[in-house]
């Protein structure tokens, strides 16, 4: 079955979530209804929908099926049923850049038709905890096929490699690589123009993260696609060596002022009293957690407990 643009492009209903489900996920990562198939390039695309966390990537070839992240039960549902418009093969493998639930929430789903589900080795256990923090251990799935440093899969005519460079975003992120497509799926490693997440207690460090997208610029060029996990309505979850740069950025400067501030006797409120910078004002602040004085305090704790 020859995939086409045209037929990618099409919207495809998504239910909201169970209240049951949704009632255990932070605001932002909440399923809204209405998603969409968009090719990007060589097989590969995304299946997304405005305000939502966790963006799908798809790769659909003669030889094999995959999917990058599950997000919710709705949207993976929603998910297999369009690959199941477009394909008669089924979904071997699932992957997990990390374990948070609007990455992970429709693994389950997903357990019903895929082959395997594939993460770093720290996914298993941090989804774990993060589970039982939320009471939610209930219907958890876990990837059963594991790495340390790097992994790759062989889809015929492309091959998917994952690396997982340091603790950054959490623990246990992958950075996911479509290396003949040139495409590389960041999960939460970029929050396009957001403040982001920092995970601190799943494993996360400012000092890594900056360093994993020093090495991940380093290793692609302009050409390069990236997927985000989140971005801002005006940016967007795909994009370029640039975005990643900005991201950095924000994170350096964050890392910076907290530095300063420690220097000077500052508290992490004082520290992040002056907000973002003319710099970073495109930046979306979401609450404490994903603002400036949330991402000052994973680095003041960083920089004074560690």
């Amino acid at each position: 079955m020859r995939v086409t643009r045209r037929r990618f492009l099409v919207s495809v209903s998504a239910a909201t979530a169970s209240a049951g489900l949704i009632s255990r996920l932070p605001a932002w990562a909440q399923e809204v209804g209405g998603g969409t198939f968009t090719a990007l390039r060589g097989d590969i695309g995304i299946f997304d929908a405005p305000r939502s966390g966790g963006t799908i990537g798809w790769f659909i070839g003669k030889d094999a099926v995959l999917v990058v992240d599950s997000k919710g039960p709705e949207f993976a549902r929603a998910c297999i049923d369009g690959i199941g418009e477009r394909t008669e093969r089924k979904i071997d493998t699932l992957i997990n850049t990390h374990h948070h639930g609007d990455h992970t929430g429709g693994n389950p789903v997903f357990r019903k038709v895929v082959g395997r589900i594939v993460g770093h080795e720290n996914v298993p256990e941090l989804q774990r905890k993060a589970a039982e923090q939320r009471g939610n251990t209930d219907g958890q799935e876990y990837p059963d096929v594991t790495y340390s440093k790097e992994w790759s899969m062989d889809l015929g005519g492309e091959t998917v490699s994952l690396r997982h460079l340091g603790p950054a975003h959490t623990g246990g992120d992958s950075i996911v690589h479509f290396e003949n497509a040139n495409i590389v799926h960041m999960g939460d490693l970029i929050f396009n123009r957001w403040c982001p997440f920092i995970d601190r207690d799943g494993g996360a460090s400012v000092k890594g993260w900056i360093e994993t997208l020093n090495r991940t610029i380093e290793a692609h060029d302009d050409e390069t696609v990236f997927i985000f996990g989140h971005g801002a309505e005006t940016f967007g979850v795909t994009g370029s060596n640039t975005d990643l740069s900005v991201q950095r950025g924000y994170l350096e400067w964050i890392w910076e002022i907290t530095e300063k501030g420690i220097a000077a006797g500052k508290t992490a409120e004082q520290i992040a009293a002056p907000g973002l910078p003319e710099a970073f004002s495109d930046h979306v602040e979401l609450n404490e957690r994903l603002g400036v004085l949330g991402n000052v305090k994973v680095a003041f704790a960083e920089q004074t407990e560690d």
